[in-house]
C-alpha cells in the first residue's frame, strides 16, 4: 500500500486536531514522516543509504509525547508499538529481551494487513456465509443409492427437488430480510488447543515457545465440535471462517514484513529510566547493558520472528523520557548518536488545560457529553466550568505530582461521579456543570493537600 503524499504542514494540521500545543515536536515528527516519503522516491540503491532520523522527546509525563507518536502512526496507517525501556533487561538477566519489540511489531503488522485484506473480501465472504447458512437451515437432500429407479420414484424425486429448491429460496429471502436472526442452528467450530509450552517465558525463549506450541497444535490436528448458536452469531462465525479462507496468508505476511521494515514506528518510552550508568550490583547494574542491547536494533539489524526475518534499518524510532533525574547526555554516546533529533516538550499551562478540555476532536468534554447522552442525559458545561476545571487541575499538579493532562481525567471523573452513577433516569434529563458545582465537589479536596495527593 502506497503512503499518502502528506506534506509536513498537513501532518501538523492533523495532529493539531487531537493534540494541543507542542508545535516543535509536531514539526519534528512531520519532517521525519515526510523524509520517509521522500526516501521512497529515490533510486533503489540510494534508498538503502538513507536511514530515518530518529527522535528523542524530552518532557514531563502527560504533555503529549505518546499521543503524538500514536497519532502519527494512525495518519499513515503504519504498524505502531509502544514499549517501555524499563521493562527490558540485559541479555543474561531474567526478563524480556530487547528484540522482542520487533517480534511484537511483526505480529501487529500482520494483524493490520490481515484486517485490510479481510475487509476487501468481506462481501464475497458474506455471500459464501449466506450459502452455508441456507445449507444449515435447509440441509441438502440425501441422494438415492439405487442406480435403477421406477417412473414413480423418478417423479417423486423430481417433486422433492422442486419443493426443496422452493424452500431454499424462501429461506434465502427470509435470511436476507433478517427474519431468522433468532433461530438456532448447529455450527461446527474449531476447538482451541490448550497452551502446550507455558514453561517457556520471556527473554530469548519467546520464539521457541511460539514455534513449539505451533508444532504440537499441528500434530494434534484441527478438531471441531458443533455449537448451537443463533443465526446472527452463526453468520459472524461462518463469515470469519470464509474470510480467512479467501485471503492469501503468504501474501499477507510478505506485505506485513515489508510494511514493518519500511513504515513502522516504534515508541520507546521511559528511555531516561535506563540512562543511569551506575557501577556495582543491584537493580541498576543492567541499565547500560539494556542501552547496548537497544543500540543494534536502532542502528539496524535483522531479527528472526515467527513471520521470517525483519530488518530494522528503516524503522522510525521515537524515544521519550522526562529526564528529571538523569539527562540525555547520560545515555551511552553510541545511543545518543542514533537519536539526532532532540525535541523538548513544554509543560502544560492553565490555558493549555482549557484548550485540551474543549478543542480536540476527542476532548474530554465531548467524550463525557456523549457518554451521558447515550443514557438520555443532556450534560451542559456552563461557560465558567472549563476554566474552573483547568484551574483545579493546574493547581493540583503544582501542589502534588505533575502528571500533565492525565490530571484532567481524574478531576472530571470526580466532578461527574454523581451524574455517572445516577444515570439513566426514568425520563430524559438535563444536568448542568458550572463553577459553583465544581467547587462544591472539589474544594475540600484541593485545600487538603494530603487528601488530594491520594484522591486527585
Amino acid at each position: 500500500m502506497k503512503e499518502k503524499d502528506y506534506k509536513p504542514k498537513e501532518i501538523v494540521a492533523v495532529l493539531d486536531r487531537y493534540i494541543v500545543g507542542q508545535q516543535k515536536a509536531k514539526r519534528a515528527v512531520a519532517v521525519a514522516l515526510r523524509n520517509r516519503i521522500r526516501r521512497q522516491r529515490l533510486p533503489a540503491e540510494m534508498q538503502d543509504e538513507v536511514t530515518p532520523k530518529n527522535i528523542l522527546m524530552i518532557g514531563p509525563t502527560g504533555v503529549g509525547k505518546t499521543e503524538i507518536a500514536r497519532r502519527l502512526a494512525k495518519i499513515v496507517k503504519a504498524p505502531f508499538i509502544k514499549v517501555e525501556a524499563s521493562k527490558y533487561t540485559e541479555v543474561g538477566y531474567v526478563g524480556r529481551d530487547v528484540e522482542s519489540m520487533i517480534r511484537d511489531l511483526a505480529k501487529i503488522s500482520v494483524n493490520m494487513v490481515r484486517e485490510e485484506h479481510m475487509a476487501q473480501v468481506k462481501g464475497k465472504a458474506g455471500e459464501l456465509a449466506e450459502e452455508r447458512l441456507v445449507d444449515l437451515l435447509v440441509p441438502p437432500l440425501k441422494q438415492s443409492k439405487k442406480t435403477l429407479l421406477s417412473d414413480e420414484e423418478i417423479e417423486r424425486s423430481r417433486v422433492e427437488k422442486e419443493q426443496f429448491k422452493e424452500t431454499r429460496e424462501k429461506m434465502r429471502v427470509m435470511l436476507k430480510e433478517g427474519k431468522l436472526e433468532e433461530r438456532f442452528v448447529e455450527v461446527p467450530v474449531a476447538q482451541k488447543q490448550a497452551p502446550m509450552m507455558e514453561v517457556f517465558s520471556g527473554g530469548s525463549m519467546d520464539e521457541i515457545g511460539i514455534n513449539m506450541q505451533e508444532m504440537f497444535e499441528g500434530l494434534s490436528g484441527n478438531r471441531t465440535k458443533k455449537k448451537r448458536v443463533s443465526v446472527k452469531e452463526a453468520r459472524d462465525i461462518i463469515g470469519s471462517e470464509e474470510m480467512q479462507k479467501l485471503i492469501d496468508m503468504d501474501r499477507v505476511v510478505k506485505e506485513a514484513v515489508r510494511r514493518a521494515e519500511n513504515n513502522a514506528i516504534i515508541f520507546i518510552d521511559e528511555i531516561d529510566k535506563v540512562a543511569g550508568r551506575e557501577k556495582g550490583s543491584g537493580p541498576d547494574v543492567s541499565r547500560e547493558g539494556v542501552q547496548r542491547d537497544i543500540l543494534p536494533v536502532v542502528e539496524g539489524t535483522t531479527v528472526i520472528t515467527r513471520y521470517g526475518p525483519v530488518r530494522t534499518d528503516h524503522i522510525l524510532f521515537i524515544a521519550a523520557g522526562a529526564f528529571h533525574i538523569s539527562k540525555p547526555s547520560d545515555l551511552i554516546p553510541e545511543l545518543q548518536g542514533r537519536f539526532p533529533i532532540r525535541v523538548e516538550l513544554d509543560p502544560l499551562t492553565k490555558d493549555d488545560f482549557e484548550r485540551i478540555l474543549s478543542e480536540p476532536e476527542n476532548s474530554l468534554i465531548k467524550q463525557y457529553t456523549a457518554l451521558l447522552d447515550a443514557d438520555s442525559v443532556r450534560l451542559v458545561f456552563e461557560k465558567d466550568a472549563v476554566p474552573e476545571l483547568a484551574a483545579v487541575a493546574y493547581e493540583v499538579n503544582e501542589k502534588t505530582e505533575n502528571i500533565g493532562a492525565r490530571r484532567l481525567h481524574t478531576i472530571i471523573e470526580k466532578v461527574l461521579e454523581d451524574y455517572l452513577f445516577e444515570a439513566p433516569y426514568e425520563k430524559e434529563e438535563t444536568r448542568h456543570v458550572d463553577r459553583e458545582y465544581i467547587r462544591g465537589k472539589l474544594e475540600e479536596l484541593v485545600k487538603d493537600r494530603d487528601l488530594s495527593r491520594y484522591i486527585l
